[in-house]
């Protein structure tokens, strides 16, 4: 019981570092995760249950709102309809190399995300995601490779905002959508 209320305090203190860069650094030093490789940023203020199921490459973004679900609590139901008894699952994440995992996305358990992989805000993450892929959507499904949005990303370099630019931006955007 007494490393249950450690775990929950620990989890209430990484809640209330509201600065990322500060978050992560103390997420990193306090070994929350299984582990954690270099080049790591973890904006989610909100730490998972079963933190040491989670495992992440290098270079791995991972925006804000990201839920981590490493268990299954279905298993209270089951129990009462006396069908069998039926025990707590669980299931680790493991997130790759040069992986950025969008806003909002929900990652289910025993899932097993590849290097280079792009992530699309509020996707579901319900199978594994093969290494070179974009995903996108509830389940998340492949609509493009990592090396193609990279090369997509890079003609769009040109986009890049600074504040004497914002005017040429707009004018840009509004030639495009109103054809």
């Amino acid at each position: 019981m007494k490393n249950h209320i450690k775990r929950q305090m620990l989890r209430i203190r990484i809640y209330l570092i509201l600065d990322a860069i500060k978050r992560t650094k103390y997420i990193i030093k306090k070994n929350v995760f299984y582990s954690v490789g270099n080049n790591f940023f973890f904006q989610p203020r909100k730490i998972p249950s079963e933190p040491k199921l989670i495992k992440f490459g290098n270079n791995v973004t991972v925006a804000s709102d990201v839920t981590f679900i490493t268990h299954d609590i279905a298993h209270q139901v089951l129990n009462n309809l006396n069908k069998g008894w039926f025990n707590y699952l669980s299931g680790p994440i493991s997130v790759g190399n040069n992986v950025f995992i969008g806003s909002n996305t929900v990652i289910l358990p025993n899932i097993k995300i590849g290097d280079n992989v792009i992530i699309g805000a509020g996707s579901i993450i319900t199978k594994n995601i093969e290494s070179d892929s974009v995903v996108v959507g509830n389940p998340a499904h492949k609509i493009s490779t990592f090396t193609s949005y990279l090369e997509k990303r890079r003609e769009l370099n040109e986009q890049l905002i600074n504040s004497e630019e914002i005017e040429k931006i707009w004018n840009k955007f509004e030639a495009k959508t109103n054809k």
